[in-house]
């Protein structure tokens, strides 16, 4: 005699089905639903003939129905206008982001990072006074950092 499980979907608990091993999700529409959508997902992540199955079969619907979303719209405006604003604040969201990235705001400097000699303003090409610098950019979050670093430095030269 078999015993009652739990269903992974609904929490509910049912008889399994005996030809079926290993069964987790029970008869009802929703869990069997969620099975798929489960399995459908793993398949697409580990098969790339699946999935390129997949994607082919969507752009030839796509090709057979592009006035679609057109006529969607215009019969369900409802979903038109939360569509608009949902976009308009991912799109608000998309740009927030982007001010996080590194890459985001070039920095100008004057300087460009890189070896240096300096010499006096009226310099006399017979003397050797040039002075050599290394001139590295230090982003502001990084100021800090470079503080300590420097005075660590100095106290090994001492």
């Amino acid at each position: 005699m078999t015993q009652m499980i739990r269903c992974t979907h609904c929490q509910c608990f049912f008889l399994p089905n005996p030809r079926v091993k290993n069964q987790k999700y029970c008869r009802k529409k929703k869990c069997q639903r969620s099975r798929k959508k489960l399995w459908q997902k793993k398949k697409m992540d580990t098969d790339p003939d699946y999935k390129a199955n997949q994607r082919d079969c969507q752009k030839q619907w796509r090709q057979k129905n592009r006035d679609y979303w057109r006529y969607y719209r215009k019969n369900h405006p409802d979903y038109a206008q939360k569509n608009r604003l949902l976009q308009r604040a991912r799109d608000q969201k998309r740009r927030l982001h982007r001010l996080a990235k590194m890459d985001a705001l070039e920095q100008t400097s004057l300087f460009k990072p890189g070896s240096y000699y300096l010499f006096p303003e009226k310099v006399d090409l017979a003397k050797m006074d040039a002075l050599a610098h290394k001139i590295i950019i230090i982003p502001d979050g990084y100021r800090d950092l470079a503080k300590k670093d420097s005075i660590a430095f100095q106290h090994f030269l001492q």
